[in-house]
């Protein structure tokens, strides 16, 4: 067995676990046997398996780590669902319910785009009611003011939803989104892709029959899509394995996933925690339990997903940036506003500045890039000299690709 070129053992690992690292190493794919196997891991056997990750990642991604300039907007808190896992949502009749106007967000979007951002993530509530049309009227108006705006937006709850509330089939509605101006799919409301799980944390919600639909009638039009998975609730690590299984044959089928992004549970609001909704609810994933995450997906997932995200906003930027040695090649966007995670308590999600995940994809020993949705490359940045200016308000600048200039194909 060869890691990074070199010839190494890994007798002081247990024979079944170094067997499985082995076959990860020689590119086979590994069984959901194998991977529920390698959740067990402990000890030396977990950095083990980190360092195969982050051999794989190398292999797989380079040594380049990206990130997006992206804004947050969550026009709505307002949600017919009463998921028990979300500290966002609030009921039409509450005080503290919201429904941003059609100009405000739209205003946003426009000051995203001159601080530099390329990508604005549109997701939110379910407010009663919703005229059948108002995903498509969001979608016209933002992209009458700004172009060349990516619109990464509507989860697959809200596209059917959506579709619904016009009385379209979904593929249908997506057809209509397309064309007027969406982008991408957020790949969201996965949480674990499993029906009694999901009964027990939300019932109600999306099936993962409709998920499924939602995501495979977007890629079958050429709409490409985020994957996700929320951990650290009720579910087992079996249930992981199980879920990148299902992920990965989906994307054998469509190839049309841009990337994994695990998102460990932030449990301090979450009402299923802190009103007792669920009985078994844990408070969230273990440090050991996030980085065996990240391993596992670039194990399992990353053959045919080359990107792996680690979430500053879930985990904060020290453990996202340790990620990056176990299987990650991505960190995510600035965001400039998040709504649904710090709802939940989480410790971060409002902003990080690009220098500021520039500084630590540098720590960790890789180069920064910063990317588009797509994952094309819009620069690199070798070099610290490299680096683009901030204004003196604090605000980005400088950060679009000349017209001129075409993105480098990742």
């Amino acid at each position: 067995m060869e890691l990074n070129g070199s010839p190494i053992t890994l007798d002081w690992i247990d024979k079944d676990v170094r067997r499985i690292l082995g076959r990860a190493l020689e590119g086979s794919e590994l069984t959901v046997d194998e991977g529920i196997r390698l959740t067990e891991v402990q000890g030396r056997e977990l950095h083990a398996l980190s360092l195969v990750a982050d051999e794989m990642r190398r292999r797989q991604a380079g040594d380049v780590v990206t990130y997006v300039v992206n804004r947050n907007i969550n026009f709505t808190n307002v949600c017919i669902k009463h998921c028990t896992f979300c500290a966002f949502s609030r009921d039409h009749r509450e005080e503290e319910g919201y429904f941003l106007p059609l100009d405000e967000v739209v205003r946003r979007a426009v000051e995203a785009w001159d601080m530099g951002a390329t990508e604005v993530c549109i997701q939110a509530g379910l407010p009663p009611k919703l005229d059948g049309s108002y995903y498509v009227d969001l979608c016209r108006a933002i992209k009458a003011a700004v172009p060349e705006m990516h619109l990464h937006a509507f989860s697959p709850e809200e596209v059917l939803y959506g579709s619904t509330r016009a009385d379209l089939s979904i593929p249908e509605f997506l057809k209509t989104l397309r064309a007027a101006g969406l982008g991408t799919l957020p790949g969201t409301s996965a949480e674990i892709l499993d029906q009694e799980v999901r009964d027990r944390i939300a019932r109600g919600r999306i099936t993962v029959d409709q998920w499924i639909e939602v995501i495979t009638s977007a890629h079958a039009l050429g709409i490409r899509t985020t994957s996700t998975i929320m951990y650290g609730h009720v579910e087992t690590p079996a249930h992981w394995i199980r879920h990148m299984d299902l992920l990965r044959g989906i994307q054998r089928q469509t190839g049309g996933f841009t990337e994994f992004v695990p998102l460990s549970l932030i449990h301090h609001e979450a009402p299923m925690y802190r009103r007792g909704l669920v009985p078994g609810v844990r408070e969230g994933a273990t440090g050991v339990e996030v980085i065996k995450m990240h391993a596992l997906a670039r194990l399992i997932l990353g053959p045919s997903f080359r990107n792996i995200q680690s979430s500053w906003v879930k985990e904060g930027p020290k453990m996202a940036q340790y990620l990056l040695t176990a299987g990650a090649n991505d960190v995510g966007g600035t965001l400039i506003n998040e709504s649904i995670s710090t709802s939940a308590g989480a410790g971060f999600g409002q902003l990080v500045p690009p220098a500021e995940l520039r500084r630590l994809i540098r720590e960790a020993g890789r180069v920064p890039a910063r990317r588009d949705t797509l994952y094309n490359l819009l620069k690199v940045y070798a070099a610290v000299g490299d680096d683009e200016a901030l204004s003196t308000s604090g605000q980005f600048r400088f950060l679009h690709p000349s017209k001129t200039e075409a993105p480098t194909r990742s």
